[in-house]
């Protein structure tokens, strides 16, 4: 008989399968909380349930079917894990820990491969291979609980894959996120190369998590060379459908933009961001490029970090410059590839 695997079911889903055991609602709730608040991974550390009953459930359940295939902890405390599923197929995920913060944000994979295979990031590179289903999505967090003890604050859906082309696997993993691991939507980023319809339908779902549009280029000539899917959604088509999202939500936007020497942090690019974003409720993350084998592109200067980052915020804008976190272990922005497949 295959057995019900336990994470990423909600309490009413839990209440349904224990009825056959005669089991209270009560016993669906401490079996919730075992799940996504303590965090075990197997049935038998569900100390308050009778050994009797912990055997019954055992016949017809088991917490996961998912394992960690490989674990890596960065100097700086960042910890990447390779989950590996039931098929064979395996996707990273990350734990970042910043200094002085009590956040605990985890990047989340939301497909194994990637379509939209953007030059600068590893993922792209094997391609499409499958979407992930809400409960691989939420199992990435609960391995991280798992091995940790730790609970996780911040969820940032920015690892392998394009999340506009998983959406509604999406929306289903953030409503269990906010009502099982009860974190809150504004804690939750959702982020996007630019699929201009998808980002109108997320619009649409007025979800109080942030959209990020990784942007990357202002102008569509460089886009195209870095980010094949500009081809397809241009700039300005991604732009009206980002005045769209905010106009339905009112929630303010974060513009991701990598920063790559030569080509993406010139004088020019500034100007021209600024100008491309003026009429935009946003802020602007900027990303030093982390390097992968794949390609030639430089990592930018830490003076022309700054200069680009000056600009920028003489326009009125809020700019940070994300901190590096995890690239001795590949597992800083771009570096994500799910390397057991390569071995």
């Amino acid at each position: 008989m295959t057995k019900t695997i336990l994470s990423g079911l909600n309490i009413n889903e839990i209440e349904t399968l224990i009825q056959p055991l005669k089991a209270s609602p009560y016993r669906a709730k401490q079996i919730h909380n075992w799940i996504y608040f303590k965090s075990v991974s197997n049935i038998d550390e569900m100390t308050d349930l009778s050994l009797k009953f912990r055997e019954q459930l055992k016949d017809i359940a088991q917490v996961t079917n998912c394992i960690i295939k490989k674990k890596q902890t960065s100097k700086d405390g960042t910890i990447k894990y390779l989950v590996e599923y039931p098929d064979g197929e395996c996707v990273e995920t990350v734990l970042m820990r910043f200094d002085n913060r009590a956040n605990l944000t985890a990047c989340v994979s939301c497909q194994v491969g990637c379509a939209v295979n953007c030059s600068f990031c590893a993922t792209g590179k094997r391609g499409f291979i499958r979407n992930l289903n809400y409960k691989e999505i939420i199992e990435q967090v609960l391995m991280i609980q798992r091995d940790t003890n730790l609970k996780v604050t911040n969820i940032v859906f920015m690892g392998q894959g394009e999340p506009m082309l998983n959406l509604d696997n999406i929306i289903k993993a953030i409503e269990i996120f906010n009502t099982s691991f009860q974190i809150s939507a504004r804690r939750m980023t959702v982020s996007t190369s630019g699929i201009a319809n998808k980002i109108e339908d997320f619009a649409k779902l007025n979800s109080q998590s942030t959209l990020a549009w990784s942007l990357h280029a202002p102008f569509d000539n460089i886009r195209n060379e870095i980010m094949a899917i500009n081809k397809k959604y241009p700039i300005n088509d991604v732009k009206k459908a980002i005045k769209k999202y905010i106009d339905i939500t009112g929630n303010r936007v974060t513009i991701e933009y990598l920063l790559i020497k030569d080509l993406t942090d010139t004088y020019e690019c500034a100007k021209g961001l600024v100008e491309l974003l003026k009429d935009i409720k946003c802020n602007i993350n900027l990303i030093p490029y982390n390097p992968v084998t794949e390609n030639d592109y430089k990592k930018p200067s830490g003076t022309s970090v700054m200069k680009f980052k000056c600009i920028l915020e003489h326009s009125g804008k809020k700019v940070t410059v994300r901190l590096e976190r995890g690239a001795d272990i590949d597992a800083a922005c771009g570096q994500l590839r799910g390397k057991v497949v390569q071995q």
